[in-house]
């Protein structure tokens, strides 16, 4: 099978496009023939050796897939070959043409979504729908910030944020991307290119706050949503696009009475399957009935995998790349 190899930690650009032997699905396990692959950020960090995890060299990056069913393994009762599936790899692997994965951490996909949609729907919808649903228990009524609001996993909040009845603030660093969140559910917007942001924040709040922050930035920017969280508000930790882990002076929750929250949605997911499954059976309803949809960026082959992360590091993607290998 073709596959985008990673040997060495080092620039996205290294990633080789080659030939390797096919997996075989063990017990408990699926093979998928693969059709879409979702790019996120953290596939860069993977190669660049920054994830919380590092793989074993060589290795295959890749979290997510959609695809159908080729093989069983053992004991699995739940699929029939010829399935199709979108499904998360926990040891990654989905930058190929086929992948195997556990069981239960594939899902159905409904014959009104189509695979490169589903492809692009499990990380960042998965990780904006746990976050917003059971880290924050976000409440209709209740003022929504998101940072990097026109990136995969800011984007899937903004829609899902809205969905839930919130008030949703888009934080961007461009007019383009700030008309993107705006069309996908954001009802007022700051330029953190331009604004005060926390003036901004103040302005918007009526001088309370957001009472949920959903921060996949981190960077310069977490000092000043340290101090734009409302009293009791909750602020999700999601990741660090910026490239700096920011340091909270801890006396501001201290003080404002509100809870740092930590996401890690591919931990979540091995952990509790069983909620994971509802989540995504969730997401997939929300999809076919045009609640939520993954904004795609572009599509591209398998082969431009190294440009498809390239662009990913330079902020420049509007919601998902996929790539059909």
């Amino acid at each position: 099978m073709k596959a985008a190899v990673c040997h060495a930690f080092g620039p996205v650009g290294n990633l080789s496009i080659q030939q390797m032997p096919e997996p075989e699905p063990g017990a408990g396990e699926i093979l998928i023939d693969v059709a879409s692959v979702g790019v996120n950020f953290p596939d860069a960090l993977l190669v660049r050796g920054l994830y919380q995890v590092r793989p074993s060299l060589p290795f295959i990056p890749g979290i997510e897939c959609a695809g159908s069913i080729a093989a069983l393994g053992e004991g699995v009762t739940a699929f029939a070959v010829g399935d199709r599936v979108a499904a998360m790899s926990p040891r990654f692997g989905t930058y190929a043409e086929s992948v195997v994965v556990p069981a239960n951490q594939a899902y159905l996909i409904p014959d009104a979504l189509d695979l490169d949609h589903a492809g692009a729907l499990l990380c960042a919808h998965g990780t904006a729908y746990h976050a917003l649903v059971q880290r924050a228990a976000l409440r209709s009524g209740e003022t929504l910030l998101v940072a990097g609001a026109a990136g995969g996993t800011g984007l899937a909040a903004v829609q899902i944020g809205h969905a839930l009845g919130a008030h949703v603030i888009a934080a961007c660093s461009s007019e383009e991307k700030l008309r993107t969140a705006k069309q996908y559910g954001a009802d007022v917007t700051v330029h953190t290119g331009k604004d005060d942001v926390r003036d901004a924040i103040k302005s918007l709040t009526g001088g309370a706050g957001a009472d949920v922050i959903f921060d996949p930035v981190g960077g310069d920017l977490a000092e000043c949503l340290a101090r734009s969280v409302n009293w009791n508000g909750r602020w999700l930790v999601i990741g660090f696009a910026d490239g700096t882990i920011p340091k909270v002076p801890l006396n501001l929750p201290l003080v404002k009475g509100y809870s740092i929250v930590g996401v890690f949605w591919g931990s979540f997911c091995g952990r509790d399957p069983e909620r994971a499954q509802t989540n995504h059976q969730q997401l997939f309803e929300m999809a076919v009935s045009g609640t939520i949809t993954a904004h795609l960026h572009a599509l591209m082959p398998l082969t431009e995998a190294p440009s498809a992360l390239s662009l990913i590091e330079q902020r420049t993607v509007h919601g998902k790349i996929v790539l059909n290998p």
